[in-house]
């Protein structure tokens, strides 16, 4: 066989190695089974090092890069993180909505059921697969609570609010599954009685746990390094933080001084009017897009914005991008970038098999999360909100919001301060109040965060990247510098770190 050929082929044993195995519909995160598999990772390690990358085209170097970042991942998942082991939010047994990113956030425990996945009424087939899967979560909760070994309290505070909402998730469930499936009512309070005594059990060895939760700055570092392919160290992240937090209220308030005699932006109060601008947005966004040549606009595209639009929230409920969309609801548009990265996906896979569907471990984060944050302030750039100046201030309010929780996030890795300090920041750093202190985003937003080194700062590190990209290319090339061609290429990289969107691009690393 070929270099590329043993490099697909062990693509393939990778991905089956890394699944946990499944005992009796349960996945064995066991003391014994995880030692067994990090004991057996070298071996794929090794396989991976005998393989002549140099001598393949750059696209299938990058491909490689890829599986060896994954498998430092694994690593990173055995020495350092062990979600199975300190992280009680681990054990989601279901996922109820889908992620606007490549696969879900965070660490992903094998036997969660993305309820988002089905349609009701069920199948006769899904009916009885998701019923073995919900008869199967009472004795996968069994063996959490003995892996559950760990002493990290953050961690394990915000594991019993995530228990709590899985609860929550589950009294959905039963509601929106008893007109159709009476026989599966049964199997789904069994599944949320389990839950709720995991949260129990959970509860009552929380004044035990005093131990710190983040992986440490060198720890981090690696882990930029090694998993996310990162250029970017933890001190270059606090400074990158800083530097944005800075520069995005300054902006904000010399653009509100610029425009001080303007009227504040109306806000969408109703469901009616809230739907009506929701979707006259979507069209000034894509006509925008198409205007300016934006990248390529494909069939389809439109659609997958327009149906996943945000849902109406009463202005007294409204979180932190509630409150952005019921003022200016195209900005948010910009972010649904997310949903063309999924429709191109689908609708034309990468011909990399490495690439073609989402890379573990949230290896994507660079290129998901920072391109779709780039896109406000770049479309902001490009003119966007040009009749609305009182709008662009919310490009600013948005980037201080990322920069306040990514400079959390960074001191509750450093074990400087703890999660609830860190939800504290964000809160306090946000513009006019709006990420509320007791809010579930803010709360889920730094348990990702804590479980996921490195997401929590990939908006603006992506973004800063992305920048980077884009300097260099209006550098080289001037006035013949072409957005609609600059999308276009990274688009095609597919959704991979920035840093090897930068190799292939520029020929480089």
């Amino acid at each position: 066989m070929t270099s590329a050929d043993d490099l697909d082929a062990l693509f393939h044993d990778w991905r089956a190695f890394q699944a946990p195995r499944f005992r009796e519909g349960v996945p064995d995160y066991t003391p014994s089974a995880m030692a067994e598999q990090h004991a057996r990772l070298p071996e794929l390690q090794k396989r991976l090092d005998a393989i002549d990358v140099a001598g393949l085209p750059v696209g299938r170097q990058v491909d490689a890069a890829l599986v060896r970042a994954e498998m430092a991942g694994l690593d990173f998942d055995h020495r350092v993180l062990r979600p199975w082991q300190r992280d009680p939010a681990f054990y989601a047994v279901v996922v109820a909505e889908q992620s606007d990113v490549p696969a879900k956030e965070g660490p992903a425990w094998a036997g969660s059921i993305e309820t988002w996945r089905f349609r009701y009424p069920l199948s006769a087939a899904d009916a009885a697969a998701f019923g073995a899967r919900l008869r199967a979560i009472p004795s996968a909760l069994v063996q959490a609570r003995a892996n559950l070994t760990g002493d990290a309290r953050d961690l394990w505070l915000a594991g019993i609010r995530a228990q709590r909402e899985q609860s929550e998730a589950l009294a959905a469930l039963e509601t929106q599954i008893a007109p159709h499936h009476a026989a599966l009512v049964a199997d789904v309070r069994r599944a949320r009685a389990a839950v709720d005594e995991l949260r129990g059990w959970l509860e009552a060895r929380l004044p035990e746990k005093r131990g710190p939760s983040g992986v440490g700055v060198s720890n981090y570092d690696w882990y930029l390094k090694h998993v996310h392919l990162s250029p970017y160290t933890w001190r270059d992240e606090v400074a990158l933080h800083e530097r944005e937090l800075a520069r995005a209220i300054a902006h904000l308030g010399l653009t509100h001084a610029g425009h001080a005699a303007a009227p504040p932006l109306p806000t969408a109060d109703t469901a009616a009017e809230w739907d009506r601008r929701m979707q006259d947005a979507v069209g000034a966004y894509m006509k925008f897009l198409s205007d300016r040549g934006v990248g390529t606009i494909e069939d389809g595209m439109d659609a997958a914005l327009r149906v996943r639009v945000s849902p109406f929230v009463p202005p007294a409920e409204r979180d932190f991008f509630a409150q952005v969309d019921a003022r200016e609801p195209r900005l948010m548009r910009c972010h649904g970038y997310h949903w063309f990265d999924l429709h191109r996906m689908a609708a034309h896979p990468h011909p990399s098999a490495v690439r073609r569907g989402p890379l573990l471990y949230n290896i994507w984060d660079s290129r998901a999360e920072g391109f779709a944050t780039a896109m406000e302030e770049m479309m902001t750039s490009v003119g966007l909100l040009d009749d609305s100046p009182r709008g662009r201030e919310l490009t600013y309010v948005l980037v201080a919001q990322r920069a306040a929780r990514g400079l959390g996030s960074l001191r509750v890795h450093s074990n400087e301060i703890g999660l609830e300090e860190a939800i504290r920041f964000a809160h306090e750093r946000t513009p006019y109040g709006w990420l509320k202190a007791d809010g579930g985003l803010v709360w889920g937003e730094q348990r990702l965060y804590l479980e996921q080194p490195g997401y929590g700062t990939c908006y603006l590190s992506g973004k800063a990247q992305i920048e980077a990209l884009v300097a260099e290319r209006v550098r080289t090339q001037g006035d013949a510098f072409s957005l609609r061609a600059f999308v276009d290429e990274m688009n095609a990289a597919g959704m991979i770190p920035v840093s090897l969107i930068r190799w292939e691009m520029a020929g480089r690393r």
